[in-house]
This record gives C-alpha cells, sequence and structure tokens, in this order.
C-alpha cells in the first residue's frame, strides 16, 4: 500500500476511535467529492438541535508543520473553498500528525495501545476567499486538539445551536 493511502486509512482510525469513545457514530459518504472523508452523528440529545451532525476533512501528515502556538498546514485550494461555506451541516479540518517513521505511529502490547502523536481541528467556516491557485496553508491552534473531551464540547454546542 502506498504511504498516503497508510496515513488517509490512519487519521480514519484515529478519528473512529476518538468517536467511539465520545458515544458518537461515524459514516463516510460513499463518494468525496465535498470534501467530507467522514460524517459523526451524535443520536438523539436534549438541546434544540436533534441528533447533530459534524463533516470532516481529513488530513496526516508526518512533515515539520508545528509553528508555535499552531499548526501550519497547506489545504488544496478546493478543500478551502468547500471548508469556508456557511453549511447547514458544520465543518472542520482535522490534521493527524505522525511521526516520520511508520513503525512508530502505533505501539502496543498486552497494557495499552500507543497511537502516536495527535489530531488538531479548526472551523474554516466564514473565512475569505483566497486567490491562490493551488494551496492555501491554514493555522489549526495547537490548543484544538481532536480529542474525545473537545468532540464532545464541539457536539454539545452544535446540540445547543452553535458552531463548531
Amino acid at each position: 500500500m502506498e504511504l498516503n493511502q497508510q496515513k488517509e486509512l490512519f487519521s480514519k482510525a484515529y478519528v473512529r476511535a476518538v468517536a467511539a469513545v465520545a458515544g458518537f457514530s461515524v459514516s463516510q459518504p460513499e463518494v468525496d467529492d465535498d470534501s467530507i472523508d467522514l460524517k459523526i452523528v451524535a443520536r438523539g440529545g436534549e438541546g434544540v438541535v436533534f441528533s447533530p451532525e459534524l463533516n470532516l476533512q481529513l488530513k496526516c501528515t508526518s512533515r515539520d508543520v508545528l509553528d508555535g502556538q499552531f499548526i501550519r498546514y497547506p489545504v488544496r485550494i478546493k478543500n478551502y473553498r468547500d471548508l469556508i461555506v456557511n453549511s447547514q451541516v458544520p465543518r472542520l479540518l482535522v490534521v493527524v500528525l505522525v511521526p516520520e517513521n511508520l513503525e512508530n505511529w502505533l505501539q502496543q502490547s498486552e497494557d495499552e495501545m500507543c497511537i502516536r502523536y495527535c489530531a488538531y481541528w479548526v472551523s474554516l467556516r466564514g473565512l475569505p476567499e483566497r486567490l491562490n491557485t493551488a494551496n492555501v496553508t491554514v493555522e489549526l491552534p495547537r490548543s484544538n486538539q481532536f480529542t474525545v473531551e473537545a468532540l464532545k464540547s464541539i457536539v454539545q454546542r452544535l446540540s445547543q445551536g452553535g458552531l463548531p
């Protein structure tokens, strides 16, 4: 399997693991023509929005993208344009960071399984159009780690009619 395919599968597994622990279901669109790799759904709910949903565009990189308080990641202009729209179902960009060496992505023993390193999220909704023709470098705050607690908090805001 080609390395980029492995990164794609790994990023999907990472998000599925976080969503499973958070108690949310995950589905995958049959065709990715709208920059949506996975959809997260919280069944039911007690807020003003019943069964809130969240769409995710996933990226995985082992490049050095850490820059102070941000992850700086180049996104294709098509993906950028798909993520800045005011869609009914909110969209997030999730970037999963992994070690350079594939053998270090996952470590396991009888006691634990460790996925290295972590993922970060950002909403690009409402950002301006860009004149770029190839890529737009996006800043993801390092404080926006894609964790179980963060996902629960995002879904809670959505259930109250808010944004991620």
